[in-house]
């Protein structure tokens, strides 16, 4: 059963009068953006017409969604149980995280309400967006699906939810399947610029850099959220959650570790396989050392410490290190080593408005994690479908 008794807190607490603000912010600057034209809130043109919406909320955010796909393909077909109570915060965390990525997506559209088009009336398959579009928008699909029992148990349609429960392994293969074709071919999107992007971040291996990457992303992010929720939400959970907990971190810390070590490794060889070795002695070489060397071997080795003296905290600090270096290597390909041969005042950066609208994105995203987490049974089982899962 879920603990019961927590303490009850007033509504207008600091964060949540923070929060009210920047959501009040976000929506008048939405609306600005959509009565007056993407020129009037962001810094894009025709020369750099992708900038943070597609670097931090895209790209960042469909490798920190991974965690949907890793952690259900460890217990539905490893058959590793015993992280089974990650399952449901994972598939929730990956679902929102997906749908505010196609949110995200209508800020950075100048004709917004095409998005369909590619998949419907203009296909291009030979493109690396179409196929991108139809497996977010496919995995997407399946993800709903995946959340749709945290709804059914609350509304009580037992036959909805028994149908979506039979379909999980079917579920989980096909979400395996579309975010190994995504997540790579989000990297792949990038081998059309080699003149572009600087050497050291560019390489012919990058859809795969982007695959493996997201791996410990998504695993890390099941530990940071997990050890969130086990701080703020213990009183939601029930025994399966708070003794699952020390699994998860540690198993995940063991998996994020060696992916992570493989990981390092690749992105040598890739510098080695291109010879661009005499680009280390310089600015952008040191900048490629500090994503390298401390955002990916030094938390490799804390995950490596953290799964042997059984130590969750410092799996949760190795784990945001690990956050922190995917979104420091996603920005590093989209924005800051991407048209690096330019002068300084000819390349982008964003404007107030677009971290404005991203700071709002994320947080209304968060906002909503939160009341799902409080509202629906993800942190515990629901009563009647105890024996169902």
């Amino acid at each position: 059963m879920a603990h019961v008794g927590a303490p009850s807190t007033k509504f207008w607490t600091p964060a949540n009068i923070l929060t009210a603000i920047i959501l009040v912010v976000g929506i008048v600057l939405t609306v600005k953006r959509f009565t007056m034209g993407i020129g009037s809130v962001s810094n894009l043109s025709d020369d750099n017409p992708w900038g943070i919406w597609i670097g931090f909320d895209l790209l960042c955010g469909v490798a920190l969604a991974a965690g949907g796909y890793t952690t259900t393909a460890a217990v539905y077909l490893f058959g590793m149980k015993k992280f089974h109570s990650a399952v449901r915060p994972a598939i929730t965390t990956a679902f929102l995280g997906y749908a505010f990525v196609v949110f995200a997506l209508l800020y950075d559209l100048g004709r917004y309400y095409r998005l369909p088009y590619p998949l419907t009336i203009y296909p291009g398959p030979t493109s690396f967006l179409f196929e991108v579009g139809l497996c977010v928008a496919l995995y997407l699909t399946v993800l709903a699906i995946e959340f749709s029992p945290f709804l059914w148990e609350v509304i009580g349609w037992a036959k909805i939810r028994h149908l979506v429960h039979k379909l999980t392994l079917a579920l989980t293969i096909f979400g395996v399947i579309l975010s190994t074709l995504h997540q790579s071919s989000l990297g792949g999107l990038y081998l059309i610029a080699p003149s572009k992007l600087h050497p050291l971040w560019y390489s012919i291996y990058l859809p795969l850099f982007f695959f493996i990457s997201s791996i410990p992303a998504g695993l890390s992010m099941v530990i940071l959220e997990g050890s969130l929720s086990h701080k703020y939400l213990a009183h939601k959970m029930d025994d399966e959650h708070h003794h699952g907990f020390s699994h998860v971190v540690l198993g995940f810390s063991k998996a994020a570790s060696v992916v992570l070590f493989a990981y390092f490794c690749m992105k040598w060889i890739g510098v080695a396989m291109d010879n661009n070795w005499s680009h280390l002695s310089t600015g952008w070489g040191w900048w490629f050392l500090v994503e390298v060397l401390g955002f990916v071997l030094l938390p490799c080795l804390l995950y490596a410490m953290a799964a042997r003296e059984k130590n969750e905290r410092l799996a949760f600090w190795a784990s945001v290190m690990t956050v922190a270096g995917i979104i420091l290597n996603r920005l590093n390909v989209s924005i800051i080593a991407f048209n690096w041969r330019l002068p300084a005042e000819a390349r982008y950066f964003p404007s107030v408005e677009e971290f404005l609208i991203t700071v709002f994105i994320v947080t209304l995203e968060i906002t909503i994690l939160r009341i799902c987490l409080n509202k629906l049974p993800i942190l515990y089982q629901h009563p009647q479908f105890r024996d169902a899962h």
